[in-house]
């Protein structure tokens, strides 16, 4: 048995079941390893855990959904420095790059995409448009460390931004955009949040695996008058991201 394994046996109390014992073990090999570092390879992993390289895979999924570690195709698995989490409080509407700056982490958009279309049955009914009604869609991936943490979507009323702010000034965040931009007036987010599983074109996008657990969060996006003028879907990696809320106590 290896010194990391001795380690974990010392550490945490007796687990029977045969996959919990392994989340145990795998969880000590991870935090005996700097940040940065490689695993062992999966067939050595497997081996040397004594359990099969599907059962490792399955295993390590859930590391890696909590930002704990990192698979490269064809390079290896990689040990994540934690100080990387992104904490915000969701009583302020904030953008992840602003987020990122406070806490000094480097953030970049991957691969975007900006599309003009119409508004069908359902827009109509999430925006409160007419049929037809012209609108704006970005797509965009955000990166920490050229690793996707995020995919975002955003649909916004024709002509509230620029051609020119789309394509020369844009680096991932709408909000800050809209922000700027004097036919918005962004005032208030009404926003839906729950765990989802990832579909197998998002797992794709984030570099996952399909059916891992997301953040997501549903939001619409009203002007000072009322008017929606974005509607949201983000999707979120948990292990980069930590948000909570402060609430008084009623009476």
């Amino acid at each position: 048995m290896s010194e990391k394994l001795k380690q974990s046996n010392q550490t945490h109390p007796i687990v029977n079941h045969p996959y919990q014992r392994l989340q145990v073990e795998l969880e000590t090999i991870i935090a005996n390893t700097k940040a940065g570092e490689k695993l062992l390879t999966e067939p050595m992993l497997a081996l040397q855990l004594g359990v099969s390289r599907s059962t490792l895979r399955e295993a390590m999924r859930t590391f890696e959904a909590q930002g704990r570690i990192r698979r490269q195709q064809g390079i290896g698995t990689f040990v994540v420095d934690k100080s990387q989490v992104m904490d915000a409080g969701l009583e302020k509407l904030e953008s992840i790059e602003s987020i990122a700056k406070r806490i000094n982490l480097p953030v970049s958009m991957g691969r975007s995409s900006i599309e003009h279309i119409q508004a069908d049955k359902t827009l109509m009914e999430l925006m409160l448009v007419e049929k037809g009604q012209p609108l704006v869609k970005l797509s965009r991936i955000i990166q920490v460390e050229k690793r996707p943490v995020a995919y975002l979507i955003d649909i916004l009323l024709d002509g509230l931004l620029s051609e020119e702010d789309l394509k020369l000034g844009f680096t991932g965040s709408v909000l800050d955009l809209l922000m700027k931009s004097a036919h918005a007036q962004p005032d208030k987010s009404f926003t839906e949040i729950q765990a989802v599983a990832a579909t197998p074109e998002i797992a794709h996008t984030l570099q996952i695996q399909r059916g891992d657990v997301l953040l997501h969060f549903n939001a619409k996006l009203h002007s000072k008058s009322g008017q929606i003028v974005d509607h949201s879907e983000s999707y979120f990696l948990p292990g980069y991201f930590r948000f909570h809320v402060v609430r008084t106590v009623g009476v």
